[in-house]
């Protein structure tokens, strides 16, 4: 029988395993599968029905329900108080790992509420029935490791029998990148090194980032798609964060990759960057 499994870490990063081994026996996780959406919809006069506008997620419930098993009542109310301490509602959102089988997957999550019910079926000198009550601003479980990748440098664009303007050297790859969740997901990209006026590109859709700015060497460049987290950042040697939103070409789309493959690239007008692409993969459910 494949069992369950759950791990949470709070913000201190302190943790708990709960499983199908005591003290702490994982009953149930409920909300793994359940999703809510709003369906946006938009109603002209004299239509029958609607017109269809969007889908949005709802934030998603969880609850896990477990046993807590000792071996005298003075380790009951050691256990119990481990739990509320790594289970603290104040810290705010944690992290919690699901994994059965060959499955895991994270989601974050903030707790709302630990509940202890009295009675004889929920409470004994040595056992404690608890249900942690979990929100999930996020509905999306992910996978634990990222994809990255490395796109490999190239020098393009010469041209012999010159007519002008000429254009010489500029440096860029391009390769197929595969989202295998369930909803488009964004992209964390790194140019490592000198770069002139970096640029990626979502080939796919033709939608790009564009960075009109000198990036020096040592130094950084990080783009990040993420929504309500998006950055444009230049970090020197020595972690010298600079905001370099304002160096953004204003037909810039800070895109996402959609589910499938896309074909994804970057340029440079100068300098020999190291690019790197970072995504994880979104679900719907575990």
């Amino acid at each position: 029988m494949i069992t369950e499994k759950v791990t949470f870490i709070n913000t201190r990063g302190q943790s708990i395993d709960l499983s199908n081994r005591r003290p702490f026996l994982l009953q149930s996780v409920d909300g793994k599968g359940n999703i809510t959406a709003t369906v946006q919809t938009q109603k002209a006069p004299y239509q029958d029905g609607a017109t269809y506008i969007d889908s949005e997620l709802e934030v998603r419930p969880m609850a896990l329900n477990v046993n807590i098993h000792s071996s005298s009542a003075d380790e009951l109310e050691e256990l119990k108080q481990s739990l509320t301490t790594v289970f603290n509602p104040k810290l705010g959102p944690g992290k919690l790992i699901y994994s059965k089988g060959a499955t895991v997957r994270e989601i974050k999550t903030t707790v709302e509420s630990i509940v202890q019910p009295v009675g004889k079926e929920n409470h004994g000198l040595r056992f404690q029935r608890t249900v942690i009550n979990l929100l999930c601003p996020s509905v999306f479980f992910e996978d634990i490791n990222s994809e990255n990748y490395k796109l490999e440098d190239f020098v393009g664009n010469f041209r012999f029998k010159f007519r002008f303007p000429v254009r010489f050297a500029t440096r860029g790859d391009s390769r197929i990148l595969l989202n295998k969740g369930d909803v488009p997901t964004p992209i964390v990209v790194e140019f490592r090194g000198a770069a002139v006026n970096p640029k990626i590109t979502n080939v796919t859709t033709g939608e790009f980032i564009r960075v009109n700015r000198t990036i020096p060497p040592g130094y950084k460049l990080v783009l990040d798609t993420s929504f309500g987290n998006k950055r444009v950042e230049i970090i020197a040697p020595d972690g010298v964060v600079e905001n370099a939103f304002h160096y953004i070409d204003l037909n810039s789309t800070f895109f996402s990759l959609d589910v499938g493959e896309t074909k994804f690239s970057f340029v440079a007008e100068g300098g020999k960057p190291e690019v790197y692409v970072e995504y994880k993969h979104k679900y719907l459910s575990v």
